[in-house]
């Protein structure tokens, strides 16, 4: 019997397909689904969800360990921003929520109590929580992490952002990972062994972390509009969920290990996020705890074209005329051709897709 489920909204790849039999032969493997937003990204797709008995493969879970969604309702309708406002709005985003880091006007004067009472495993990355941990909480980063303004079907205003844990999850990782076995070629660390554990330990932190910076984001966010349209946010809407992170879950009885790696829980009656890309609807929605997949759901549109091939393969024009409905940074243009609509694929497909094959 096959350990492979999927759900897809065109056809696998050879290559997607090639890594994804890989892991599912690794002996401690007992399943993998595969979500439709499922795309290249090294050993381990984005949008595969590995279910183990002991074994954590960290490449399943990915360097920018917690990253995931949150998305919280404006207190005010969507016709507070127009051309004149996005305009101020962006050039405040600009400053407050850099995407790389903070300047000292504008940094946390500490990290939030939650990172301090949970000690990483290593000197060298504990010194890092005061520097990096520091400077980029409340950062989004670069490449597809995003915060944008939405309207719903009834008019209200959404902020909804991507993001993770920066440069504390790299280095997280970067640490462990010269400490992973290899007998397989597929590093991995044993839930009963001691780098095993410190790896778990930082990994818990890091998740935290990344809730840590989108959090810290969305109250920047409410200072800005409590400025500019005397609104704050609606806390009780927020919906704040996390798409790449290992934990110990009970599936047909027996704990085992899961890793998501740009795939989400769709535990029964969990909210969760799945984004849309830029110019495209994106889905509030409530998890159905499917056991085929392990509980999970995609996590966005998915890749179409590599960050190098849309670059290449889109104008700075053909962007201009996909957003034409969108309010956005005009000098981000030529970066933003990687990130474009065409680069994605079509998120109503995704969430449709054929099934479990």
């Amino acid at each position: 019997m096959s350990k492979i489920t999927s759900w897809l909204c065109e056809p696998m790849s050879t290559a997607v397909a090639r890594r994804i039999e890989r892991i599912a032969a690794d002996e401690d493997v007992v399943q993998v689904a595969v979500m439709p937003d499922v795309h290249l990204a090294g050993d381990f797709c984005v949008g595969t969800v590995v279910a183990t008995n002991s074994r954590i493969f960290p490449a399943a879970i990915g360097g920018d360990i917690g990253c995931g969604m949150a998305a919280i309702r404006v207190q005010g309708d969507a016709n507070l921003i127009d051309e004149r406002s996005a305009e101020s709005l962006l050039k405040m985003l600009r400053r407050f929520v850099p995407p790389n880091r903070h300047s000292r006007d504008t940094m946390a004067d500490s990290v939030p109590p939650s990172l301090l009472d949970h000690s990483l495993s290593d000197k060298r990355l504990e010194k890092m929580v005061h520097r990096e941990g520091r400077v980029q909480l409340g950062t989004l980063g670069r490449g597809n992490h995003f915060l944008e303004f939405q309207r719903d079907a009834e008019g209200g205003l959404w902020v909804m952002l991507h993001t993770g844990s920066r440069a504390m999850g790299q280095a997280i990782n970067a640490a462990h990972l010269p400490n992973a076995s290899n007998d397989s070629g597929l590093r991995y660390f044993t839930d009963s062994s001691e780098c095993g554990r410190r790896y778990l330990n930082d990994v818990s932190w890091a998740m935290r972390y990344a809730t840590e910076n989108r959090m810290a984001i969305l109250r920047m966010v409410e200072e800005i509009f409590d400025t500019m349209f005397g609104v704050g946010l609606d806390f009780e809407t927020l919906v704040e969920t996390d798409h790449n992170h290992v934990r110990r879950e009970i599936h047909d009885g027996n704990p085992v290990w899961v890793h998501r790696k740009g795939a989400q829980s769709a535990a029964d009656g969990l909210a969760a996020i799945i984004p849309g890309s830029m110019g495209t609807s994106s889905y509030h929605v409530v998890g159905r705890g499917c056991g085929p997949s392990l509980c999970s759901s995609s996590h966005g549109a998915g890749r179409r074209l590599s960050r190098s091939m849309a670059r290449s393969q889109t104008t700075d024009k053909e962007v201009r005329r996909q957003l034409s409905k969108v309010f956005y940074d005009s000098r981000m243009l030529r970066a933003m051709r990687e990130e474009s609509p065409t680069a994605y694929k079509d998120i109503r497909r995704v969430m449709k897709p054929s099934g479990s094959l």
